[in-house]
């Protein structure tokens, strides 16, 4: 009977009894942000390495993109665990990107950000960017490799005539590039959801035969 009343007497631990809610709260109460945007946050971050982007860079891009309201510098540093300084250098590169903006809230001098919310200008942003930082340098880059090469004779034909090719395929590539993402959005999501109907399109008809 005394064990049985020391049983019953004992508070209910409901944190062991549910643990899958106790290990969601703990996600939660950890930064204030719900698991699955934790998660996309967290990802994203690890998908800017791959692209040669900063961790922190990526994880403030994809928490502005998530965030219903606009975010102050250090708002952003405590919801990631960051610091102050490496918040302010990874806003300074968003907006370089021109993937954030700066807006002012009435009544509050601090300054809030905000992801660029349309999916398509963003990827179209993204997707200027590296051209600007990868494709056009190297299309430079050639050029003048091209040209040095046409007046050293120590430069094989078939070296020189690999660079040539290659100047113009980045070129052919640079062009086609440049007009696709200067389409506009709905035009672009047509393009896309055509698929393969656009190499039918384009491939070369065989001829028939009498």
């Amino acid at each position: 009977m005394p064990d049985t009343y020391r049983l019953l007497s004992r508070p209910l631990d409901i944190r062991a009894a549910m643990p899958d809610i106790s290990v969601m709260t703990e996600i939660i109460d950890k930064n204030g942000l719900p698991e699955p945007i934790e998660r996309f946050v967290v990802h994203w971050g690890e998908m800017g390495t791959v692209w040669g982007v900063n961790r922190s860079v990526a994880q403030i891009h994809a928490l502005l993109f998530v965030s219903d309201n606009p975010r102050t510098a250090e708002n952003i540093a405590e919801t990631l665990s960051l610091a102050r300084s490496n918040v302010s250098n990874s806003i300074k590169e968003l907006m370089a990107w021109n993937l954030i903006r700066r807006v002012q809230v009435l009544g509050d001098r601090r300054d809030y950000f905000e992801a660029e919310a349309d999916m398509f200008e963003m990827v179209r942003r993204i997707a200027n960017g590296r051209k600007q930082r990868e494709i056009d340098p190297t299309i430079a880059l050639l050029r003048e490799c091209v040209g040095q090469a046409e007046g050293d004779k120590r430069v094989s034909e078939n070296a020189s005539k690999r660079l040539n090719e290659m100047l113009g395929f980045m070129e052919t590539v640079e062009k086609g590039f440049s007009e696709i993402i200067r389409l506009p959005a709905p035009t672009l999501m047509r393009l896309m959801s055509m698929g393969g109907a656009i190499a039918k399109f384009v491939a070369p008809r065989k001829k028939q035969k009498d």
